[in-house]
């Protein structure tokens, strides 16, 4: 491409604005998302900046650099970017993934990102169709990871939807009862009965019956120690986990590790104990390791992994846990509590039925994982290669359309 690189310092290209005080964005809803030091933290129904750009930590020992395609709000820890030229803002913020963004301390107390630092900040910019060229490049394999997770959260979402509705809510049972289609194929619907029952759980399914997740579920505690961990097992700890979300999409090695572990098998369910008011529950994706802190879960047969996995990725599971839990600082639950907790089990077919159709949208979950693990490690390989200029564009566009 035509034109010339030129050096300049960040303070030539734009101007960081501060975010605003916000309450309440922890637990709101609204269309726009709102953003702190290191990334989303909420929602709100208004947007500080209306256009798409970078938000930037600015307090903390986490700051990190952001990309907003749409609208968002930034709350007072965190800068956003307001070019001052014509400049590529995803091109930009690409540019700033390879700055040193914590080194450009403030020196207060509270460590924090000032705008002078960032202003004399120096940086190589290429012309404007090599920005975007670079910028598409990269933001189409980030478009890749991002759909994935978005399906990854939609089919998550019809998982629980199924599970309340089969288990739960008795939807099938009730709409049999009242001579209505249950919406199900045949063969499956005629899995259920047409009454509910009296039970001490109150009405269920006739057949059904009253019992714990133990009778279903067992803890697969298969310890090892650090000397027996292989350097590149992958290693699952709390940290590695997000808040209720079934998709494990992180993880380390096992290199290092000081303490005994327990083994975990791919597909099979890890439940965090210590705090279970943070909801951290997930299918493995890989065979590994996981810390003490995390119980490991598996059908006692394979025809109840999604009837274990809808109750124990539940909020009522979460919550029962949390109120059994021990410990005032750091409260922990066990598995003994864990398999205390009642539940109405169905005939095994039913339950064998469900699992199918669990296991198919686990499998996919799992596929996209390890794909957009795949198109982020090609990225983080072409960034800064790309944006100093050692590899062109077309031969990294290349690459990217084959990965992609």
């Amino acid at each position: 491409m035509a034109g010339k690189w030129r050096d300049l310092r960040w303070g030539d290209l734009a101007t960081l604005e501060y975010g605003k005080a916000l309450r309440g964005y922890d637990v709101a809803a609204g269309r726009f998302r709102v953003f702190g030091t290191n990334g989303p933290i909420g929602w709100h129904d208004e947007a500080l900046c209306t256009h798409p750009s970078i938000v930037i930590g600015r307090k903390g020992a986490y700051r990190g650099v952001h990309y907003s395609p749409a609208p968002f709000f930034v709350i007072d820890t965190a800068f956003y970017l307001e070019p001052k030229t014509n400049i590529d803002v995803r091109w930009a913020y690409y540019e700033l993934l390879t700055q040193d963004i914590i080194g450009m301390d403030s020196g207060s107390a509270i460590p924090s990102t000032s705008r002078e630092a960032f202003y004399s900040l120096p940086v190589r910019v290429p012309p404007p169709d090599e920005q975007r060229a670079i910028a598409r490049i990269l933001g189409t394999l980030d478009d890749k990871i991002e759909l994935n997770r978005r399906m990854n959260v939609t089919l998550e979402a019809m998982a629980r939807a199924l599970f309340k509705s089969w288990f739960v809510d008795f939807y099938p049972v009730r709409a049999k009862a009242e001579g209505r289609d249950p919406g199900l194929p045949k063969p499956i619907a005629d899995l259920f009965p047409d009454r509910l029952v009296a039970s001490e759980l109150g009405e269920i399914p006739e057949g059904w019956s009253v019992g714990t997740i133990g009778d279903v579920a067992v803890h697969a505690r298969r310890g090892v120690q650090p000397s027996e961990i292989d350097a590149s097992t992958p290693y699952i700890a709390l940290e590695h986990m997000p808040k209720r979300c079934i998709a494990l999409s992180e993880w380390a090695a096992g290199d290092g590790l000081k303490s005994n572990k327990f083994r975990f098998k791919r597909g099979e369910i890890l439940f965090g104990k210590l705090r279970p008011y943070f909801h951290k529950v997930g299918v493995a994706p890989v065979d590994g390791v996981c810390s003490t802190d995390i119980v490991v879960v598996t059908p006692r047969e394979d025809g109840w992994f999604g009837f274990v996995l809808g109750h124990v990725s539940s909020t009522a599971f979460v919550e029962y846990t949390n109120a059994g839990s021990t410990g005032t600082k750091m409260p922990r639950t066990s598995w003994g509590e864990m398999a205390r907790y009642p539940v109405v089990i169905p005939s095994a077919n039913i339950g064998e039925a469900f699992s199918a159709q669990i296991r198919s949208a686990i499998d996919r979950i799992i596929a996209s994982i390890h794909e957009s693990r795949t198109l982020a490690a090609l990225r983080d390989t072409l960034l800064p290669k790309l944006i100093s200029g050692e590899i062109r564009v077309k031969d990294a566009g290349k690459i990217a359309e084959v990965a992609s």
